[in-house]
């Protein structure tokens, strides 16, 4: 193995280590379409379709990853998400 071989497989396998986290959006009984796609929109930065598309999942599989990252950065859209009213948690 040449050492600028070695050099990149150290780099991608750092930053790989950094996104081992997501948040998981939980379906409800309680929360209409429009809170959770404006409320994505809103915390998580997503486009409208974007969230309109985690909210069909969510309403038909249950769940959905809305973001990931590390631990401590996800932490804060988590604890918005929550505070809004949504059921997630970090994984």
């Amino acid at each position: 193995m040449s050492t600028i071989e070695k050099i990149q497989e150290d780099v991608l396998v750092e930053e790989s280590v950094g996104l081992n986290n997501e948040i998981i959006l939980y379906n409800d009984d309680v929360n209409t379409f429009d809170h959770v796609i404006d409320t994505l929109v809103r915390v998580c930065d997503h486009e409208p379709i974007q969230a309109e598309q985690c909210a069909v999942l969510v309403h038909y599989k249950g769940r959905c990853t809305v973001k990931t990252g590390s631990y401590d950065e996800l932490k804060p859209y988590c604890s918005s998400l929550l505070d809004a009213g949504l059921s997630a948690e970090i994984q």
